[in-house]
């Protein structure tokens, strides 16, 4: 399956629309717009919250909490790296790597990629398209991306 991340460009915050492979709306997601730090909403279609980022202040490099549902489920850290960005990803044993540019990514768990994460060029606003074979991942593969977006804005990237 797959999914289509097109940032909104003309926005006072963060926001995101989210279509599945025959352009279907998704998901829908929301930064806080006074907030310190990035905190982003993620809803579903039928206008419910089902995922939230929260960045983690006073930190040297991006930490961001990722909830599901309102429950904790891990976090995501950038670790220091001279040539390609790393992440350090504490749920569902998964850790990600990216490519030179940290433009695409690979999720892993084990030995197996579950997410292939590519960010498409020639687009307003940051569109990412993210090939996930099992159904069960879409939610967190989502969050995933959008995190690691943020860490990017983050750092300045």
């Amino acid at each position: 399956m797959r999914l289509l991340i097109k940032q909104r460009v003309f926005s006072w915050s963060d926001t995101y629309d989210v279509y599945d492979e025959d352009g279907n709306a998704k998901y829908f997601v929301k930064a806080e717009f006074l907030s310190l730090g990035h905190r982003l909403h993620v809803y579903d279609q039928m206008d419910r919250e089902v995922g939230l980022i929260k960045e983690k202040l006073l930190t040297f490099l991006p930490v961001f909490e990722i909830e599901v549902n309102g429950v904790q489920q891990g976090m995501i850290e950038q670790r220091f790296s001279l040539f390609k960005p790393k992440y350090e990803v504490d749920f569902n044993g998964w850790r990600v790597e990216g490519d030179f540019l940290g433009w695409d990514y690979d999720v892993y768990s084990g030995c197996s990629a579950v997410i292939h994460i590519t960010k498409e060029w020639l687009h307003w606003g940051d569109t990412y398209v993210i090939d996930i074979p099992n159904p069960s991942d879409e939610l967190m593969g989502l969050l995933l991306v959008i995190a690691i977006d943020a860490a990017n804005c983050t750092k300045g990237s």
